[in-house]
């Protein structure tokens, strides 16, 4: 879709300068708007590259460097290009790039979000999980699905290229234009914080969007967690401009409470959801923990010696059993979310069920087999609250020990950075600290702090439940962290490594290191059997 300046001016309330250029003066097309770019080398010829400000450098010092039509910017950026001889194009003016953006994306690229049926779905920890169990349902339930999200961004299954957990304005609005091309009827995708608050998601229409859970995290971002959740909350205000007809909220913490509270308004259908995980559950006449009143509850839950988790959903329509392939109470929720969302979409058969019962998520609780006499699991856990829900889970099904490889990345909020210690030694039997991302900087004081943490609950616990000692290690190198807790298992163990789930790299002083856990845990496990040589030959295999 082609649109000209003058009308994307018209539509934000932005100035044409030159005044003459949005239009031709015989009422022509003036100058005409194919596609939109934040980047200056990537905007094509009759492209509008978006010139905004960085936190170094103001886009509009890169317009040189562009073959667009024209710019859109702000006084800053006219200012610069002012100041280079410029401007030598159209420039259109607004007081803030950002605010606009996502509607000149959507109008550019023809609104296609508002032809496919959109699911967003935003909280700390599980959106990834969630959309998963989505995409599951609805491609077995013969829809065409598009997912975007932490892992990648997926059409029918077949992966595409993406960086950001939600793209920018731009991007996102080109992404479900090519979805629509590639005949994509429905699209989920996980919603971040920054997202809502650097107006990525604006312009886009959703059907559904869900609330999973609040915890700390992105404090390096927000200005505590009441701004985190002001953040998310934008998805949900009546008056947000990117708010749904239809709302899921786990109201297993009181920060689902308030959502779906600020979510009620007239034209709006907000469905709850408890599981026996809540913060308030009930107790049953059997001592069982049961959710509260909710529009979906969640019971009767049992776990398989393979891990997977039979839970009994009673909702409006009455019950329906589903199987969910994932250890934890916190993937029950993540179920149940997805289920409300199904059914307020009339997508909730029996073949939704079947799609969730076979979805594997890639980095979360995932299960690396070589065969041993315990368990190893690699999880993308990365947050305080999230390395306690993963380590309490594994505690309840482990008959042996709990070994806990963990870390936290530079460059982020350093307040957790202790929590996330304390959090695995009240839970593990073995810490071991090791590097995550250290990003740009210094890796042995990150893991000084973490290791404080750890250090400190650990005595705490020890001395609570009358043992000697908590083992607690700090060691810099990741791959011979990994090593040391596989060593150290026996039978009937249980090791987790968290943090960096499918993350295939670890950034160090600016760098990115090939590094994947999956890999090193594997390796180490083949190296303890004796058949390290074997690491090579599965790689090939899983080539072919």
């Amino acid at each position: 879709m082609t649109v000209t300046l003058g009308h994307l001016a018209e539509l934000i309330g932005g100035t044409v300068l030159p005044p003459g250029a949005g239009e031709a003066p015989d009422g022509g097309a003036g100058t005409r708007i194919s596609g939109v770019e934040l980047n200056a080398a990537e905007t094509p010829e009759g492209g509008l590259f978006a010139a905004l400000p960085g936190t170094r450098v103001h886009g509009a010092s890169y317009a040189d460097q562009s073959p667009a039509a024209a710019i859109l910017t702000d006084e800053a950026g006219l200012e610069i290009l002012k100041g280079a001889g410029g401007p030598d194009r159209p420039v259109l003016l607004v007081d803030d790039v950002r605010a606009v953006l996502g509607a000149v994306s959507a109008e550019i690229h023809g609104h296609p979000s508002e032809k496919l049926t959109v699911i967003g779905v935003t909280g700390t920890s599980g959106k990834t999980t969630t959309t998963y169990l989505l995409e599951g349902a609805l491609l077995a339930s013969g829809k065409r699905t598009g997912l975007i999200g932490t892992t990648g961004t997926r059409i029918n299954g077949r992966p595409v290229p993406s960086h950001l957990t939600t793209p920018e304005a731009p991007a996102l609005q080109r992404l479900f234009a090519q979805m629509l091309a590639d005949g994509v009827t429905h699209v989920v995708m996980e919603v971040s914080s920054h997202a809502l608050s650097l107006g990525r998601v604006d312009g886009v229409s959703f059907d559904v969007t869900c609330f999973l859970n609040l915890s700390q995290d992105h404090l390096d971002f927000h200005d505590g967690l009441e701004d985190y959740f002001d953040a998310k909350a934008r998805l949900f205000r009546p008056e947000s401009p990117v708010h749904a007809p239809r709302v899921v909220a786990c109201v297993d913490d009181s920060w689902g409470h308030r959502m779906a509270e600020i979510a009620a308004a007239p034209g709006v259908t907000v469905d709850t959801v408890g599981t026996p995980h809540t913060e308030d559950a009930e107790t049953a006449d059997d001592g069982s923990r049961i959710a509260p009143r909710a529009t979906w509850r969640a019971g009767n839950v049992t776990v398989a010696d393979n891990g997977v988790q039979h839970v009994t959903l009673t909702g409006p329509g009455g019950a329906v059993e589903l199987d969910v392939p994932l250890p934890g109470a916190f993937n029950i929720a993540n179920a149940s979310v997805a289920w409300a969302a199904l059914a307020a979409l009339g997508v909730d058969g029996p073949d939704a069920a079947a799609g969730i019962s076979r979805v594997a998520v890639p980095g979360r609780m995932e299960r690396i087999d070589e065969g041993q006499d315990f368990l190893a699991v690699v999880d993308y856990a990365h947050k305080p609250a999230a390395v306690g829900e993963v380590l309490r889970t594994l505690r309840a099904q482990t008959v042996g020990r709990v070994i806990a490889v963990v870390g936290a990345g530079g460059d982020r909020d350093s307040s957790k950075r202790p929590l996330m210690g304390a959090e695995a030694a009240r839970v593990a039997d073995v810490v071991i600290v090791t590097d995550d991302n250290p990003r740009t900087e210094d890796p042995a004081a990150i893991r000084e702090a973490v290791t404080a943490g750890a250090v400190e609950a650990a005595e705490k616990r020890a001395a609570a439940i009358g043992i000697d000692a908590i083992r607690v290690e700090n060691i810099g190198d990741r791959a011979e962290a990994i090593d040391l807790a596989i060593r150290l298992a026996e039978g009937g163990d249980s090791v987790v490594v968290a943090g960096k789930g499918h993350e295939t790299g670890q950034e160090i002083n600016g760098v990115m290191h090939h590094f994947d856990d999956r890999e090193q845990v594997r390796e180490a496990l083949l190296r303890r059997a004796g058949r390290e040589g074997d690491a090579g030959r599965a790689d090939e295999e899983g080539e072919n």
